[in-house]
């Protein structure tokens, strides 16, 4: 099977934060997995350079636009190496073949009818770089998203999509459950489509922000964000040329699945799904939606201090107890608490006294006692099978059994004392010990790729590895 998955692309107006490593270990977990079972897998993510936050913060910064966004996308680029991801492919907004893409969307929609021009007065939110609705506000008449955010009130000439035309061909995708997890974002973007869609603006004057992809045969006005970010999921294959052959492969014969925040379910289940419809294009698949994390019961923020960043993670911890916390420790769906008490007692209870401990006690045993075992291919298909489900913590939840079982048969059988009494006994256990432990190594294998290997290479050496995860200084 051809299997795509593609995270949503961070906006580069500040430095990397710990839900960008969720989603990217998430959807590096579940790439990870598809391989194992013998799957052909795209995956995809990158940066989203436009708009007018971004330009304005680079003004702010007393930066050209250019070099601004370059820093930030190269910033998002070394989390590649920090949480060791394999992805397939980094595409940025400001690549050229992601221009030919926007403009060759916006030509399609157009040409389908679905673009037109008119003047209009309306409440902006620079926060979510749109325009807001009655739905959009609350009672003090700020934005549901932003509400620190003052609404300023604009009046252009822009181009816009007409959204409504595709509300019955949204209700009917958005009503099959397969389509959005978990199904109550489902719900939420069903009940939002069925209370009735307004067309939306898809342009913004260039005289009042140049930082843009051009809108074709017409110099005065440039993309909105949005509708220039989402067609990154086509740009990075390829699309419209397809040259390689990837969009074919991985999007028309493939299966397609996006991650993304749960802010973010109209962008990705309606408006990306009705131009894709516009454009004639095959819809999404499959968008499954994680929560937020949240510190000390406060959402994270920069004025509060309170901001988790991952490379302070792996400077503290390492990868792969980052991406240990991130798979096990974050709910997949809902909203997470996390702070560095919570993260210093999951790192020593279940790694340094978990994993590492029974790691560094059953090969100690087999280094002192046996020779090398040729220990079996494991086949962790199974195991698999609760990641490309989604239940990333469930999946953990199974290797730390198999910790817990090695730990309580090493107390029942008590190997080291049994090797003086009767070898050929005491032999037989830590071999068991071993098997035991080389099928977790391989377990590992799509959450924590690098202890997973520090493992395998261990036993076939038959030698205690340095320690997994040092004590905290």
């Amino acid at each position: 099977m051809n299997k795509y998955i593609t995270t949503t692309l961070p906006y580069v107006n500040a430095d990397p934060h710990i839900g960008h490593a969720l989603e990217f270990v998430q959807a590096d977990a579940l790439a990870r997995a598809w391989r194992l079972r013998g799957d052909a897998v795209f995956f995809s993510t990158g940066t989203d350079e436009h708009g007018q936050k971004i330009f304005e913060a680079a003004k702010k910064a007393g930066k050209d636009v250019h070099s601004y966004v370059d820093h930030y996308s190269n910033e998002m680029q070394k989390l590649k190496e920090a949480l060791d991801l394999s992805y397939d492919a980094f595409i940025r907004t400001t690549d050229l073949r992601h221009y030919k893409a926007a403009q060759e969307i916006w030509r399609r929609c157009d040409a389908a009818g679905d673009i037109y021009k008119k003047r209009y007065t309306g409440l902006y939110c620079v926060g979510c770089e749109s325009y807001k609705t009655e739905k959009d506000v609350n009672d003090e008449g700020h934005c549901l998203i932003h509400p620190h955010l003052l609404l300023e009130e604009i009046t252009e000439e822009n181009y816009f999509f007409r959204l409504s035309k595709y509300q019955d061909a949204l209700i009917d995708y958005l009503s099959d459950p397969k389509h959005i997890l978990p199904d109550w974002r489902r719900l939420e973007a069903l009940a939002f489509v069925q209370s009735g869609l307004e067309d939306f603006s898809i342009s913004r004057e260039k005289a009042r922000l140049s930082w843009g992809i051009p809108v074709p045969d017409d110099d005065e006005q440039v993309m909105y964000v949005w509708f220039d970010a989402l067609t990154n999921y086509l740009s990075t294959l390829g699309w419209p040329e397809d040259q390689n052959g990837a969009f074919e492969k991985f999007w028309n014969k493939g299966e397609t699945l996006q991650l993304a925040g749960k802010d973010q379910v109209r962008f990705q289940s309606i408006i990306w799904q009705a131009m894709l419809m516009s454009a004639n294009i095959k819809l999404t698949d499959k968008v499954f939606y994680h929560g937020f994390i949240n510190s000390a019961g406060q959402k994270m923020s920069k004025s509060l201090g309170n901001v988790i960043n991952p490379y302070e993670l792996v400077e503290k911890y390492g990868t792969d107890a980052t991406r240990y916390f991130l798979l096990r420790h974050i709910h997949p769906t809902e909203d997470s608490d996390v702070t560095w008490e919570k993260l210093d007692e999951w790192y020593g209870a279940h790694l340094v006294n978990g994993l590492g401990n029974v790691v560094a006690r059953v090969l100690k045993l087999a280094q002192e006692h046996i020779e090398p075992i040729d220990a079996q291919v494991v086949d962790s298909s199974t195991h698999a099978e609760l990641v490309v489900k989604f239940e990333f913590a469930q999946a953990l939840d199974v290797i730390w059994k198999k910790i817990q079982d090695i730990d309580e048969k090493i107390t029942r059988e008590e190997p080291f004392k049994l090797i003086k009494t009767d070898p050929e006994k005491g032999k037989e256990s830590i071999r068991g010990l071993v098997k035991e432990l080389h099928t977790i190594g391989h377990m590992l294998a799509m959450a924590m790729p690098q202890t997973s290997e520090k493992i395998r290479n261990a036993i076939q050496e038959n030698k205690k590895p340095e320690n997994l995860f040092p004590r905290l200084a």
